[in-house]
């Protein structure tokens, strides 16, 4: 199951954050810098799936743009991985090209993107 899913720039701003079950207000700040840190912290080389504390970080990187997607434990990492560059592909056609700027200058668009994107996706998982 996808606990949160946030798109951020490579110095660490956060641009979208969506959180599927609740956190509190205090401890989402917290728990963004401490994923952030430990996404953009890895080498391109590396796995983009990482242990994180009771759940696992799925992440892409594009361009200057990292998606990163927390799931629970028995989710599949592969299926997340795709559905993350299906977003943004989605995105892509959406607005002709995917950047920091279009997120910035129009989260509302990309909000209701990925509000269609990421319900149609988890509940064709579920059939």
């Amino acid at each position: 199951m996808i606990k949160f899913m946030l798109m951020v720039n490579r110095q660490g701003q956060t641009r979208l954050s969506r959180y599927y079950q609740p956190v509190e207000l205090s401890k989402r700040s917290v728990l963004e810098a401490d994923v952030v840190r430990c996404c953009l912290s890895r080498k391109k080389d590396q796995c983009s799936f990482v242990e994180y504390k009771d759940f696992k970080l799925v992440y892409r990187q594009y361009a200057a743009l990292y998606i990163v997607v927390g799931v629970t434990d028995n989710e599949n990492e592969l299926s997340v991985y795709e559905l993350v560059h299906n977003f943004v592909e989605v995105l892509d056609k959406y607005f002709s090209r995917v950047s920091d700027n279009c997120l910035f200058v129009s989260p509302d668009r990309v909000n209701w993107t990925s509000c269609l994107t990421w319900t149609e996706s988890t509940s064709s998982w579920t059939r």
